[in-house]
């Protein structure tokens, strides 16, 4: 199997993820800031009110972006290859069609868990250098805190990770890229409402269950495998 991801891992080129992963990071930061400066105003902040709900902000918005950007890299591994008639060519080599496209599945979360966890992490410690500067929010960030949270962080990136593949359900139907794409934006949404009266970001069962429903999509995926007419 990791023969199999390495030569998948060859074949794409990932810059453009990459790239977009730096860009989408500054511009959560910005967006961090910009409601920390707007909450500061406030006599009583309403979504910041201390580090860890801090850093739950910030991983919602991590986990939202990223999740988009697993849907594209399942329209680029999978989709667009059924799309265009290239998995032809990738089924004629001496590999399992069942192994191909765990591969592919499992490159995809992967990537997305690893960037998901170092995007928070990484984004936490810049917000706190950045927060303990300005005190743009009265809950300063610390590294203890930080620490105290990655548990955390790690099982909530774990069932992002695992939702990222209900995506491919929805984009398999008929082969389309936008389908896809435009199912993780809804389930993004859908899963990162927040107010101050009410989350559903904050309720671990939704995102755990909708992580569920994606490891059965993607198992379904590999079952079926052999069934997909490619013509």
């Amino acid at each position: 199997m990791l023969n199999v991801m390495k030569l998948e891992l060859k074949k794409i080129k990932l810059g453009w993820y990459y790239r977009g992963a730096v860009i989408a990071n500054l511009c959560i930061l910005g967006f961090m800031c910009l409601i920390a400066s707007e909450e500061k105003k406030l006599s009583q902040p309403e979504v910041m009110t201390d580090a860890v709900s801090t850093l739950f902000l910030l991983g919602t918005f991590v986990r939202s972006v990223f999740v988009v950007f697993a849907s594209v890299l399942i329209a680029k591994l999978i989709i667009s290859e059924y799309k265009n008639k290239t998995i032809t060519v990738m089924f004629t080599y001496p590999i399992s069609r069942k192994k191909l496209i765990a591969a592919k599945l499992l490159i995809t979360g992967g990537l997305t868990f690893i960037t998901i966890m170092v995007s928070e992490i990484v984004l936490a410690f810049i917000f706190a250098q950045i927060n303990q500067y300005y005190q743009l929010t009265p809950a300063m960030l610390s590294v203890q805190t930080i620490g105290q949270e990655i548990g955390s962080m790690a099982i909530y990136a774990a069932s992002a990770a695992c939702l990222s593949f209900i995506p491919l359900w929805f984009g398999m139907r008929k082969r389309s890229v936008p389908a896809a794409i435009i199912s993780s934006v809804i389930l993004t949404i859908l899963i990162s409402q927040q107010s101050p009266e009410f989350s559903l970001a904050t309720i671990i069962y939704i995102p755990l269950s909708l992580g569920a429903i994606g490891i059965l999509i993607a198992i379904w995926s590999v079952r079926n495998i052999d069934r997909e007419d490619v013509l």
